[in-house]
């Protein structure tokens, strides 16, 4: 009884606006008077877990993101992608899905991508007429790439409460972001072949050494997730030492090659990233309190039960944790939706088969597509700021792009296990 009544209070607060580490504290309360647990007893064990050397990779990531926003670095990547695509009829909203897998791949941020990339994009897009709702909806649609394209603060928060490999779980996600991008392409394109007052490149006298100039001007920008990824994969730093060297490298590529960075911005942009750090942090502590009281309350077995009670077939069960995932992706963000579900369902998904390593992509898929599904879709009211597009306009091309690319890659990747496994068996062997 006072798990149902805490599922209650905690859908409550998040629906009437309270925010995720507020509500997951007013859980705490609800179970401390009513359900008669001293929830004192659990804060030891979640001060040990935040305590943890890995989870130091988020804030360096979100300070290395609040930075690269800050500092124009993407806006260089636009500019290339726009001068490759330029020519082509939809082109233009399609460089954009590709510089949010470029952004998301240093960020790792859905929200960070969204906000760089957005307001890069959207002017731009509109002086060459797309319309406001697909091209804000394709934005939206494109920014939890930075959950999927490593590396993710998800997938490294994932394969902490799973006790995965980091870079397995990197990797997993990789083929999934490939084929999403590819499908919110061609989604892209049959939308617009109606649009017939589409402005495209025409001059390509200028093209060469226009091509040569932006490439330069982006290298310094391009040469981020080399380091990143090619150390880290390259087994020369860690996650978290990548974290710290991406800040060191944002900090005077900002401040020198792009010149976005100033002294007044960049302590701005610090207050904001310290902000946002403790929240997400303080979030991280109460989310991980709430999952400890589940697993003693055996929460994870009795929804197994529950869910075997309906159907054993392993194609259904996987449908219903899909759904699960998803109505919790709906409720909250990423971080909070994935501390959440993951020791919730990852027994669950194991007893019918999968991969704890296939999950971690299947997971970061869903939880990107609860993300921008209505009615609550934080990251789709946020790109209604981000793009000045009402939400309204934004629905239609948003709801296609769901069901034409976003479920086509969920389906594909949970019951096509080599999708998200190929590329870490191929790795680790």
């Amino acid at each position: 009884m006072i798990i149902l009544g805490a599922l209650f209070l905690i859908c409550l607060l998040l629906l009437i606006g309270v925010s995720v580490p507020m509500s997951f504290g007013g859980v705490l309360i609800f179970i401390s008077i009513f359900g008669g647990h001293d929830v004192s007893g659990f804060m030891p064990t979640g001060h040990w877990k935040v305590s943890s050397l890995v989870l130091l990779a988020i804030p360096l990531f979100i300070l290395a993101g609040a930075i690269m926003e800050r500092g124009r670095i993407a806006a260089p990547l636009v500019a290339l992608a726009e001068l490759m695509v330029g020519h082509v009829r939809g082109g233009l909203s399609a460089a954009a899905v590709v510089a949010s897998g470029i952004f998301g791949a240093i960020s790792g941020s859905a929200a960070a991508t969204l906000t760089c990339i957005g307001s890069i994009m959207m002017p731009h897009l509109r002086r060459a007429n797309y319309p406001d709702g697909l091209s804000a909806s394709l934005i939206v649609s494109a920014s939890p790439l930075g959950l999927l394209i490593p590396p993710s603060s998800s997938q490294i928060l994932y394969a902490w409460v799973a006790q995965q490999s980091v870079l397995k779980c990197f990797l997993s996600t990789v083929v999934p972001g490939l084929i999403l991008i590819t499908l919110l392409c061609l989604v892209n394109f049959v939308l617009l072949r109606n649009v017939t007052d589409l402005k495209v490149r025409t001059d390509h006298s200028d093209f060469v050494p226009e091509l040569r100039k932006r490439s330069v001007a982006a290298i310094p920008a391009l040469m981020m997730p080399v380091i990143i990824l090619g150390g880290i994969y390259g087994g020369i730093m860690t996650p978290t030492e990548a974290a710290g060297v991406a800040v060191v490298y944002a900090i005077p590529v900002g401040f020198f090659v792009y010149k976005g960075l100033t002294r007044e911005n960049f302590f701005e942009t610090l207050r904001y990233a310290g902000t946002t750090i403790g929240v997400v942090m303080m979030m991280v502590f109460m989310v991980l309190i709430v999952s400890q009281f589940l697993v003693y309350e055996n929460i994870p077995a009795l929804a197994q039960n529950l869910i075997y009670s309906i159907s054993e077939h392993p194609v259904i069960v996987l449908l219903m944790v899909n759904l699960v995932m998803i109505l919790i992706g709906m409720l909250m963000d990423d971080i909070s939706g994935l501390l959440l579900s993951a020791p919730l369902l990852l027994p669950i998904v194991q007893s019918a088969g999968m991969d704890p390593v296939h999950f971690a992509a299947v997971l970061g898929v869903n939880l990107g597509m609860a993300n921008i599904t209505p009615p609550t879709a934080p990251l789709l009211y946020l790109g209604a700021r981000v793009t000045e597009t009402p939400v309204n306009v934004m629905l239609k091309p948003t709801l296609l792009l769901i069901v034409f690319a976003w479920l086509p890659t969920l389906l594909i990747t949970t019951f096509v296990p080599q999708v998200s496994l190929w590329l870490p068996n191929l790795v680790f062997g």
